[in-house]
């Protein structure tokens, strides 16, 4: 099944080795994702925090780095979903905003292990969640 995938899931994907970890993996196994241009940005960072706090040893940070860089992912840029971020931006993030759009506009389900976003009113896309 084809998706729109967060920087959640492929994080989990990249370093959690239990069942949150799991489900993300078998995620990033669709034939073809989507995504934000946002989103090797956002794991980035999300990489960055856990090695600085002591979460993730740097060898699987870089080692995560790396796989997150090889990921086949279809990037998408922000004008085309500018508009519906902006109408979503009282109720979630700019950021998730953008996923969401997505989703939306490709009428695919938005895989996020982010429990505030799926609770949130306004997206009109389904979720995939573990």
């Amino acid at each position: 099944m084809s998706a729109v995938v967060d920087a959640s899931v492929v994080v989990a994907a990249l370093v959690d080795g239990g069942p949150r970890g799991e489900w993300a993996e078998s995620v990033l196994e669709s034939p073809t994702l989507y995504a934000p241009e946002l989103v090797r940005v956002e794991a980035t960072n999300t990489l960055r925090r856990l090695e600085f706090a002591g979460r993730i040893a740097t060898s699987d940070a870089n080692a995560a780095y790396e796989d997150l860089l090889r990921l086949n992912l279809e990037l998408l840029p922000f004008d085309p979903f500018a508009q519906r971020v902006w109408e979503l931006r009282r109720t979630v993030t700019s950021y998730d905003a953008w996923y969401v759009a997505v989703a939306e506009a490709l009428q695919l389900p938005l895989a996020t292990l982010d429990a505030r976003l799926t609770a949130a009113s306004g997206p009109r896309c389904r979720f995939l969640t573990r």
